[in-house]
């Protein structure tokens, strides 16, 4: 039979026949020189695919496949845990003496300073022993006294424990209506809401923090120092400051 005389759909279909038959033989030819090939060229050759069919499955995914996105969801809970168990590390008790005399006031550990601060108050010793939450006791000295807060530093000589090192969050950061973040008296954690900031500090909604313990944010980060006026903080600012200035 001569081609001219076929039809169009003949020819379609012979045509149709000799492409498949030309990939066959390619294919075998081609598996048959990998074979005989080094190793290093098999490699090269199998990189090259690979690398060809990720890029055509990147720009054309495959319909029916679904490709998930693995997302880490850290939860209120857990950052709240972990502010207050920051909270709790930071917290000491300053006595005048040993460790058997009564506690004179409720302090928060600031270790990248090697300082505590503390409210101002009467009767607060020039010499103090400092309480760490570990059972640590290292005695201290009121460096830097201020109207609403005061410091006591340490020594360079002493060894003080670790402990979570905090942010100062200024008060121009804060919103009303942000959560805040303290302990008790008997250590037990409260959780509030700042209901206004203002000259005299930051104001809150908890009751029962005593003088001198630290109000966190939900991160951990030092906002306020709890004063003698229930649910009133002197702001971070004024830690700042004092640990900037000079000692006496």
């Amino acid at each position: 039979m001569n081609i001219e005389d076929l039809s169009k759909t003949q020819l379609l279909l012979l045509t149709i026949l000799v492409n498949f038959v030309t990939a066959i033989a390619t294919a075998v030819m081609t598996v048959s020189l990998l074979d005989q090939a080094p190793p290093t060229v098999t490699q090269t050759v199998n990189r090259i695919v690979e690398r060809t069919v990720e890029q055509a499955a990147q720009a054309a995914p495959i319909p029916g496949i679904v490709t998930k996105e693995t997302t880490v969801v850290i939860k209120n809970e857990d950052l709240m845990a972990a502010a207050i168990s920051a909270n709790a590390a930071r917290t000491v008790y300053i006595r005048k003496g040993a460790t058997t005399t009564p506690v004179l006031a409720v302090g928060t550990y600031l270790s990248n300073s090697r300082a505590v601060v503390t409210a101002t108050a009467v009767g607060l010793p020039k010499e103090a022993t400092i309480s760490f939450p570990d059972g640590t006791t290292v005695e201290a000295s009121l460096s830097k006294p201020g109207a609403t807060l005061t410091v006591y530093g340490f020594s360079d000589s002493q060894v003080l424990p670790s402990g979570p090192v905090p942010d100062l969050i200024p008060s121009a950061e804060l919103k009303q209506g942000q959560t805040l973040i303290a302990l008790t008296r008997d250590n037990s954690a409260i959780t509030g809401i700042i209901s206004k900031i203002d000259a005299d500090g930051i104001r809150s909604n908890v009751t029962g923090v005593p003088a001198g313990a630290a109000a966190v944010n939900i991160s951990g980060d030092v906002i306020g120092i709890a004063t003698s006026v229930p649910g009133l903080f002197a702001p971070a600012d004024k830690i700042s400051t004092l640990l900037t200035a000079e000692d006496l």
